[in-house]
């Protein structure tokens, strides 16, 4: 498969947090870099000319450009050092070294200890993090050791240890950072409370301590004590903005595969993430074109065994959405909650995001075959029996009954075609009857049509529910045109789509093509004849105002009406005022009008 120009690639990139990875001619990793917004960071590398060197050769080596979509910045800067200490990218200098970020660990042990540390190690102990700045990790630890008195020596504090009289209280002891555990002075199913209690604050929930440490700051605050309360309150700032939870970095989840699918019409996009101690270290999304009406579930079993093989993946565990078979050898979890659910939740947005960025590839190169796509889905999608390159939308608009109009806006190949909207007044219709207007203008619209031998058109939506519909269906049924033309009503509140005979409304994905076409269809029906009715309402009233003032035409009321902008302004203003617009004589005739009128009020 050919690669884009770079142009459409940056053209096409998402505006999400995630991390973007350069490869040269040859396929080679170049840079991996982060960040908030993938669109516009890569955008910045090709508008301008750098500062070094080393960053404008780099720029002339990218041939392609690839990226991993994830939930938060701090997401980005995580994966961003995993992806780097695996693949060692020439132009990257920083992070390359062995040192990670920085974790909290409760000591699998008795009488745990917790504290920071760079290096992780299997032994039953807890991590908690990574964390992106050290100074959070201070602050957790300084609100545990304000909240809860634990020991900081590294003493074995086996019971039998404890009981020979092994070790002696130290000074943390006497100071009251610790109650003793080495001389028995505190129980382990006292210490063991506090440990759970600080677990939880490690996992996010401590809106108990929170709420103690806002309390201890006003007390500060109303002793006068402001500097003290100002260090309570950085501590508190910290902690809200705490994130105790990464989907990109879990212990807990070891040398595992992850593979999710997202398909349509004539493509499958797979993506796989490849997590090794607990990390993801690879992406990787393929597209595969279905042939025949290969089900989600057949693609994706060819799919693993072609990336297991391709990249020499010989994890005992795969996670994906659903069942699939994988003979004996391969442990298949489809995981429903938790961390595992999460990180199969990333792989799916990525597969996601890499159809978009395809399909907004074609729109550009290739518009026809996106027009095609959008055809054939929505043709599917609404059950037609042909593809609706033509599509006629009609909408009424009143207000309170005054001026009733009606508009037709038409699509061809899925776009606006301007110059085949219509307005209509409504003739025959007396008062707001919103039923009866539409049954009046389907039936002008489509009398003119055969009339005229115009082509019809394969879909006609209405906006509205059922009543609307069954309208429009009477028009169709008096020209004989029931069963011709496919017919839909759109109703706004929820989105139903109704078809004629179905009391049933067919609901279609809020993010689908078809759905955002048949919403354009009747926001631009809405537009044109909500424009229409404002301009005859408008002139509605520059009549009346023209019509009962002897003597002034309509040269001259329009003329007032640009100066004043409102016939109650223009009825406020002296003759002086109006004389200089329009000459003494005729700004006589209006205010005595005015006058004589207010008068009889």
């Amino acid at each position: 498969m050919s690669i884009p120009s770079l142009e459409l690639q940056i053209q096409t990139l998402p505006d999400s947090p995630g991390v973007y990875q350069y490869y040269d001619k040859d396929g080679k990793i170049l840079y991996v870099g982060k960040a908030k917004n993938l669109k516009k960071r890569v955008s910045s590398y090709f508008n301008k000319i750098h500062d070094t060197a080393k960053t404008n050769v780099l720029v002339k080596k990218i041939v392609s450009i690839k990226h991993i979509v994830v939930p938060t910045e701090t997401d980005a800067l995580l994966l961003e050092n995993n992806l780097i200490k695996k693949l060692q990218p020439r132009y990257n200098v920083l992070l390359k070294d062995d040192k990670t970020y920085p974790w909290i660990c409760i000591k699998k042990e008795p009488f745990s200890r917790i504290f920071p540390t760079r290096n992780m190690v299997k032994d039953g102990s807890e991590y908690f993090g990574p964390y992106t700045s050290f100074k959070t990790v201070h602050t957790l630890l300084e609100l545990i050791k304000e909240l809860y008195p634990l020991r900081t020596c590294n003493y074995d504090l086996s019971k039998a240890n404890i009981d020979s009289g092994k070790f002696k209280v130290c000074l943390e002891y006497h100071i009251g950072n610790c109650k003793g555990p080495c001389e028995g002075y505190e129980t382990l199913e006292n210490y063991q409370k506090h440990v759970n209690a600080i677990r939880e604050i490690l996992k996010g929930n401590f809106k108990e301590s929170l709420k103690d440490f806002k309390k201890h700051m006003t007390e500060l605050a109303m002793d006068m004590r402001f500097e003290e309360a100002q260090k309570i309150k950085e501590k508190i700032e910290v902690l809200e903005n705490y994130q105790s939870r990464s989907t990109i970095l879990n212990p807990k989840i070891s040398n595992i595969d992850v593979f999710s699918i997202v398909s349509d019409e004539s493509m499958a996009y797979i993506n796989f993430l490849q997590i090794s101690h607990g990390a993801i270290v690879r992406s990787h999304t393929m597209e595969l074109k279905k042939k025949l009406e290969e089900t989600d579930q057949e693609l994706l079993e060819l799919a693993v065994v072609e990336l297991r093989e391709r990249f020499h993946l010989n994890s005992k565990e795969i996670i994906v959405p659903f069942e699939i078979d994988m003979g004996e050898a391969i442990r298949v979890t489809v995981p429903k909650l938790g961390d595992k659910k999460q990180i199969l939740d990333l792989s799916e947005r990525n597969a996601k995001y890499y159809r978009l960025d395809q399909l907004k590839q074609i729109k550009i190169v290739d518009p026809d075959r996106h027009t095609n796509r959008i055809m054939a889905q929505m043709q599917k999608d609404l059950r037609l029996p042909v593809e609706p390159r033509h599509i006629e939308c009609f909408d009424n608009s009143n207000i309170q009954g005054t001026n009733p109009v009606a508009a037709c806006v038409v699509f061809k190949d899925g776009k606006p075609s301007k110059k085949d909207y219509r307005h209509f007044n409504i003739k025959t219709v007396e008062g707001p009857n919103d039923f009866a207007s539409m049954e009046e203008v389907v039936y002008r619209r489509y009398k003119r049509l055969l009339g005229e031998n115009e082509p019809l058109p394969q879909l006609i939506i209405i906006d509205g529910g059922k009543g609307q519909l069954s309208s429009a269906l009477k028009s169709l049924d008096d020209l004989g045109l029931r069963g011709k033309i496919a017919i839909i009503g759109i109703a706004k509140r929820l989105e139903e789509i109704y078809y004629p005979g179905d009391s049933v409304p067919l609901y279609l994905d809020k993010k689908s093509e078809t759905l955002k076409t048949i919403q354009h269809l009747r926001n631009e029906a809405h537009r044109f004849g909500i424009t229409f009715h404002r301009d005859k309402r408008s002139k509605s009233a520059l009549q009346t105002s023209v019509e009962t003032i002897p003597g002034i035409g309509e040269k001259t009321m329009i003329a007032l009406l640009k100066h004043f902008k409102s016939v109650k302004r223009l009825t406020l203003a002296t003759e002086k005022e109006i004389s200089d617009v329009v000459g003494l004589s005729k700004a006589k005739k209006i205010t005595e009008f005015y006058k004589a009128t207010n008068a009889t009020k």
